[in-house]
């Protein structure tokens, strides 16, 4: 599995790098990432996190199509922020689902760390959504699943993983630095590809 997981680890850091340069090539990468995840999900028993994953691959082809064609007249979509509402409804969203997930997977399953899981699983379902909109709120949430899954892949001795979502947060918060300026001035961004 070290294998898998170091080749996993290479095209996040490199989907990550890509997203936070607004690259549309961040897509494809991300779904390479995401598909070997899966299976090492499966072997260390984190089912929620083998289920996000799942999801994960359908989001990615999804970003990818409206990354190119969700802006104004179907075109290259912008940084946008949130309006008022969504920003409390996410976050509530959020809680309610990790208590619920947690709690089957509880129940139901022998998962290893099920509130933890549940919780990097429900908000990373939250900012993958947003991320694909372009939403800048997006990596507040990425920068909040970092910190847990840190610790959770930590334990469960997925050193390699652990140090992949390091690498994840410091680019989180420099996703979120790069985006907030590409919304000031959109002529910041030059790095997205068109094809």
């Amino acid at each position: 599995m070290t294998i898998i997981e170091a080749i996993a680890v290479v095209f996040g850091l490199l989907c990550v790098w890509l997203v936070v340069k607004q690259n549309i090539w961040c897509w494809p990468a991300g779904l390479i990432q995401v598909t070997l995840y899966i299976f090492i999900f499966y072997q260390v028993k984190l089912y929620s996190d083998l289920i996000l994953h799942i999801f994960y691959v359908g989001m990615n082809i999804y970003g990818w199509y409206y990354w190119l064609h969700g802006g104004k007249d179907r075109n290259q979509l912008p940084v946008t922020r949130l309006q008022q509402h969504w920003k409390y409804t996410w976050p509530t969203i959020t809680i309610i689902g990790t208590i619920t997930w947690g709690y089957s997977m509880s129940a139901l399953t022998d998962a290893a760390v099920p509130y933890g899981d549940a919780f990097t699983t429900v908000a990373s379902v939250i900012a993958q959504w947003l991320m694909a909109r372009k939403k800048l709120e997006s990596w507040f949430f990425w920068i909040i699943v970092d910190v847990v899954a840190i610790g959770i892949y930590w334990y469960k001795d997925l050193h390699l993983t652990s140090g992949l979502y390091t690498a994840f947060l410091v680019l989180s918060i420099m996703g979120l630095l790069s985006w907030r300026k590409s919304m000031l001035n959109p002529a910041t961004v030059t790095t997205q590809a068109t094809t």
